[in-house]
């Protein structure tokens, strides 16, 4: 983002010839007031300014905006958010409103953000850095055609972020060449900028172009730390945390996993404040642990080596294929309530995809042990893929409003961390999160809660909050890394409880195989087939629910 508190100069250098403001404390208003002093400085010195009482109304309202400005140095968003609403309470301005809302964005409350700079823009003209800032939360949101038209109205020949960012809208949308004449003028405009060049990595990468990719990302990796950043508005390990994990992604595809686990190594390193930083940590966390687990574990020697019990090796086409799934049926439990129909679910279901070319990696009645394995080497496989479908058919829960799929060995035990026995469904997505990859998430998994009794029997004093069905997700894999977009759909709504059906297979999974193969029907019109088909088969009393993010039309079955 580009720096919107210049507009504040000429009342800040007003504030101290004010008489009130006495000499001995003539080098606190520069301290406070000033873009280069160092973030603690300048919080302590506003703070004595306040203390001091000698200012009002719009005067005191710049005093708390620099304060503001110098908590957004140090990444923390709440404070800039409180700050930011004490000046607009004082005196509402285009400045406070223009960070107030960065903030909000930051956070990944875009929502927020926009009514913010909304009413930035209806303040009065502020040139394009509003428009540029207002774009990057539409682009966040995935409203690319309004990010667009925002970065048009923010195009300054002068600067290069709106380039930048134009650019990465247009990559989002598919339009790669578009995309890359934007970047490319972006780092013409300003060759010093790492940004840019993470956003050209990304563009390499998904032309299949892995050194060029490789290069880039190591270019903005020596530029972001050649030099401290100097916008106020870019949380200062943003650019590094980012460089590293694209740079790690295209070691992985390309499959150089020693480099690739440094940089997501290295990406643990940084600070996230932002939350496209948090996804990138989170992503590199799950990858990093995946490459660490593949290379403890021996190579295979022969073809005849075995499988974990009750799982299948991807079928055809090769584990390189650029459409995955994962499918997972759990149904023989043993210490919880037994479900006879989730084997018989993930056949159904695997079998419909590979009909229509999937490389699918299947698993019946997994223990935990197993399902993990499972998992991890749908990963390591989805790494070069380009569409990764995730299927699970069994027992799943929310503690804590996040879900857990439950492996077959499940058994509570008394001081124990009940979730260390589940999957979380949120590494999952983590490992899956990368802007040039389609995924579907199914889950047909909201069969009663089987840890209901032993939850209720712990006792309110640890914590966990249990809730019928599974939990609506917070985010689909949250913030800057959401490009090619995540759906998720649940075989009934969050919260409610899903049918396992009278014959060989749930209401959900009978119509989910009958319509996934359908050639030329987009996912989400086949969901709302399937939806229709459960509704009409259980007499409305299961409601089936998807979330999407999808940035355009996706077909499972090609036309």
């Amino acid at each position: 983002m580009r720096r919107p508190i210049l507009m504040l100069t000429l009342l800040t250098a007003a504030l101290w010839a004010a008489p009130a403001f006495a000499q001995s404390n003539a080098q606190l208003g520069p301290l406070c007031t000033s873009e280069g002093t160092p973030a603690d400085a300048q919080i302590a010195a506003c703070n004595k300014i306040i203390a001091l009482k000698v200012f009002s109304g719009e005067k005191l309202a710049t005093i708390y905006f620099w304060r503001a400005v110098g908590w957004n140095k140090k990444g923390n968003y709440a404070q800039v958010i409180a700050d930011a609403t004490e000046a607009i309470r004082l005196q509402p301005n285009i400045p406070s409103y223009n960070l107030r809302g960065s903030a909000y964005y930051d956070k990944g409350e875009y929502d927020i953000a926009i009514a913010d700079f909304n009413d930035a823009l209806r303040m009065g003209p502020q040139g394009g850095i509003v428009y540029h800032n207002r774009g990057n939360a539409y682009r966040s949101k995935g409203d690319y055609a309004k990010a667009i038209a925002d970065y048009d109205a923010a195009i300054n020949p002068k600067e290069a972020y709106s380039w930048q960012n134009r650019g990465a809208s247009k990559q989002a949308l598919g339009d790669l060449d578009g995309a890359l004449a934007d970047i490319n003028e972006a780092i013409r405009r300003n060759p010093a900028l790492p940004s840019p060049l993470i956003n050209r990595a990304v563009i390499w990468r998904a032309k299949g172009d892995l050194d060029h990719a490789i290069a880039d990302s190591t270019e903005a990796i020596r530029l972001a730390k050649a030099r401290a950043p100097v916008n106020v508005m870019t949380p200062p390990a943003s650019v590094l945390i980012s460089a590293f994990s694209e740079r790690g992604l295209a070691y992985e595809a390309k499959g150089d996993d020693d480099h690739a686990r440094q940089d997501y190594a290295a990406t643990l390193e940084g600070i996230a404040s932002d939350a496209g930083s948090k996804a990138n940590r989170a992503m590199a966390k799950v990858r990093l642990s995946l490459l660490q687990e593949a290379a403890a574990t021996p190579p295979r020697t022969t073809d005849s080596t075995p499988a974990p019990t009750g799982a299948s090796s991807p079928t055809s086409p090769s584990p390189t294929g650029r459409r995955v799934a994962l499918v997972i049926g759990n149904g023989a439990y043993t210490h919880v309530r037994a479900l006879p129909n989730p084997p018989n679910d993930a056949h159904s279901v695997a079998k419909s995809l590979r009909d229509i070319g999937f490389a699918v990696s299947e698993g019946i009645d997994l223990d935990r042990s197993a399902m993990q394995k499972t998992i991890r080497d749908f990963l390591l496989q989805a790494a070069r893929s380009q569409v990764a479908v995730v299927y699970y058919a069994g027992h799943g829960v929310q503690i804590d409003g996040r879900n857990y799929l439950v492996p077959v060995d499940l058994q509570f035990q008394a001081g124990s961390r009940m979730t260390d026995a589940m999957v979380d469904m949120d590494t999952i997505m983590a490992g899956l999160d990368d802007q040039l990859r389609t995924n579907i998430l199914i889950l047909d998994a909201c069969r009663n809660n089987p840890m209901a009794p032993q939850i209720a029997s712990a006792g309110a004093n640890r914590g966990i909050e249990a809730g019928s069905g599974l939990a609506a997700p917070t985010s689909l894999g949250a913030g800057s890394t959401l490009g090619a977009g995540t759906l998720i759909a649940f075989a009934t709504a969050p919260g409610q409880v899903a049918l396992d059906g009278e014959g060989a297979n749930s209401p959900f999974s009978a119509a989910l195989s009958r319509h996934i193969g359908t050639p030329g029907l987009e996912v989400q019109q086949m969901l709302t087939r399937v939806r229709a088909e459960v509704v009409a088969t259980t007499k409305s009393k299961q409601v089936p629910w998807s979330n999407s993010s999808l940035l355009g039309e996706v077909y499972l079955a090609e036309k």
